[in-house]
Formats: structure tokens, sequence, C-alpha cells
């Protein structure tokens, strides 16, 4: 969705150890959730894991929960997958909107509120799709490498 992607991408693959919390949950949940997740498999020695790229994954789960809750009716669900030396992070929401980058300036120059959260995950995450779902609204993927 942010750049053109090979068909077979990290977004498709079977998933290698997965969480999900059980229920549609918010920012600081879906933050536990990564963190939780990718520091097991890194203390199980099945990823090597670097601190500033958990923190990448970690906010990039934080900016696709936070955008659902504000722009897509909510967390329908939300997945966390450690699929080699990568993350992926599925939230699905309500709504069939696809997401926009919206310039941080306003008209007569002044500074926007917001509209940065997309930005940010398609610069953290090297593989991003949006899939619409088929009883409506979509799950946005995103893939960000742990190394």
């Amino acid at each position: 969705m942010c750049a053109e992607h090979p068909p077979e991408s990290a977004v498709d693959k079977p998933r290698a150890d997965t969480a999900a919390p059980p229920r549609p949950c918010g920012p600081a949940e879906a933050r536990r959730t990564v963190e939780r997740v990718v520091t097991e498999c890194c203390r199980a020695g099945r990823t090597r894991c670097d601190a500033a790229a958990l923190s990448d994954a970690v906010l990039v789960a934080s900016e696709l929960t936070t955008n659902a809750i504000l722009h897509g009716g909510g967390v329908t669900d939300f997945r966390v997958d450690v699929i080699g030396p990568a993350v992926r992070v599925s939230v699905s929401d309500r709504s069939d909107r696809l997401p926009v980058a919206v310039p941080p300036a306003a008209p007569r120059g002044r500074r926007r509120v917001g509209g940065r959260g997309w930005p940010i995950v398609c610069r953290l995450a090297r593989d991003v799709h949006v899939r619409d779902l088929p009883a409506g609204g979509k799950r946005i993927t995103a893939v960000v490498a742990l190394s």
C-alpha cells in the first residue's frame, strides 16, 4: 500500500509465532503484546533482536491501532506474528476507507494536528498491505525487520 510490493511478501507467509489479545485492543495493549511476543522469541533464540528494531515494531503497532480507533470505527482484530527475522503486525477495523497520507501543513501554512501515523508506518515497515475483509472493514498488515 505504501509502495508496490512483490506478491510473495512476508505478509502472506505462514505464521511462526502468533499472539492475539482475546478482544480488540488499544494502543497500549498492542505495544505490550508486540514487545512480549518478540522478547519471548528472542529469549528462545528463534530470532535476533535489536532494541531499535523492536521500538520500531512497537511504534507501528501503536500507530495502526490508534488509526483503527480514530478513523476505522475501532479495532476488530489484532495479531502479532514473528516470521523469521521480522515481526508481522495485523490490525483490522470496521472501515472500508483506505489510509491516506496528508500534508503536515494545512492551507495557509498552519501546522496540522495529526496525520503522521500512516507515513510513520510506511517508513518503518519493510512491507505494508491493506486488504478488504469479506464481512466489511479492512486489515492492515505491516512487517518490520527485527535486525
